[in-house]
């Protein structure tokens, strides 16, 4: 297996014991609609809900409040349109305007260094080449990407490999690889598939919701992943779970991009920030908490998240059907289990 090309999007690592939520407020891109060039930096990112009406409307309105709390609360990156930001319920003129919106709030509220990792999956190659350039287009710096899976028997290996290449040679921002089999009707990508994607230097990162930490570390070392404390090559190896932050930093990875983080994002942010600083059994503590809470709002799912930071911010409960909320008495259990967690949040 060749070693992935070293090629990757400019980084600067923190210097050891810096804490990554630092922000910048100058802006490294143009403001004439081309690509901007915002560094991928290690840490917690946060996959956004999306912020519908109840009448189940796109609110930008709502949808700016969340990233300036997302972005003031530590968070190094925001992904929009992903799983958790039901962009698979969203229109193409949606998708354009969300990330307008959430651009034009961060570059506006002084987070102008903050890059927007936006989800550009569809069932073909043309149609995922042609998400990416919209998304380039609205302000998006990266895109994450699904493996195909309708037609799920002819996606071996060599057909995915060939797709990811297809897209990131076409692309005009560089992408990122998401593996979730539980979303792609079991379709996950092994390491040593991720691993011949990267290759490709407009592949620069990759979200692993499948919570394997074996596979992690063998990407993150091969591939020359940039860790709290070095800029490796530049690649991005990110767990997909709140629960797994310290995990994800013993293995040599980058982060996380967990869907906790829309409602605790200075613990999520916290967290890996010990780690970073050699504090490591007390980022073990806070993990211990924050574990527990990630597992409610996991089995919530996306109504579950919503109706948490309903309670939590007064705003964002609404999903779009068949999408459903819980009701008053799972919504009372999923804070219970929130409690201990937002008491640390609330402290932070």
């Amino acid at each position: 297996m060749d070693l992935p090309n070293t090629h990757r999007h400019p980084f600067t690592a923190p210097s050891n014991g810096v804490s990554s939520t630092d922000q910048s407020a100058d802006s490294t891109a143009p403001s004439n609609g081309t690509p901007r060039s915002i560094p991928l930096r290690p840490g917690a990112y946060a996959p956004m809900l999306t912020m519908f009406s109840e009448n189940e409307d796109l609110d930008l309105f709502t949808q700016s409040k969340l990233t300036l709390r997302l972005a003031q609360g530590g968070l190094v990156g925001l992904v929009v349109m992903g799983s958790n930001g039901e962009a698979v319920h969203l229109s193409r003129s949606e998708r354009s305007r969300l990330l307008a919106s959430v651009r034009s709030t961060l570059d506006e509220g002084g987070f102008a260094q903050i890059p927007i990792i936006a989800g550009c999956t569809e069932q073909s190659t043309r149609g995922t080449i042609e998400l990416c350039g919209e998304a380039a287009r609205d302000g998006a710096s990266y895109a994450l990407i699904l493996p195909p899976s309708y037609y799920k028997p002819a996606m071996t290996a060599d057909v995915l490999i060939q797709h990811y290449n297809d897209v990131a040679d076409k692309s005009p921002i560089p992408i990122m690889m998401y593996n979730y089999p539980g979303a792609v009707a079991g379709v996950d990508l092994d390491s040593d598939t991720m691993l011949e994607i990267a290759n490709h230097p407009n592949v620069v990162g990759a979200k692993l919701t499948c919570a394997s930490t074996g596979k992690l570390m063998r990407l993150a070392a091969a591939a020359g992943a940039v860790t709290a404390n070095s800029p490796g090559n530049g690649f991005l190896a990110t767990g997909g779970f709140a629960d797994i932050i310290v995990q994800c930093h013993a293995s040599g990875g980058s982060g996380v991009i967990a869907g906790t983080g829309n409602v605790m994002p200075k613990l999520c942010a916290r967290v890996w920030d010990l780690c970073a600083k050699g504090e490591v059994e007390k980022a073990l503590e806070m993990q211990k908490v924050l574990s527990r809470a990630d597992w409610a709002l996991s089995k919530g799912g996306v109504g579950g998240t919503k109706a948490a930071l309903q309670e939590v911010a007064g705003y964002g409960a609404p999903v779009r059907r068949p999408l459903r909320g819980p009701n008053e008495e799972g919504k009372k259990k999923i804070m219970e289990q929130l409690e201990e967690a937002l008491t640390i949040e609330k402290g932070l």
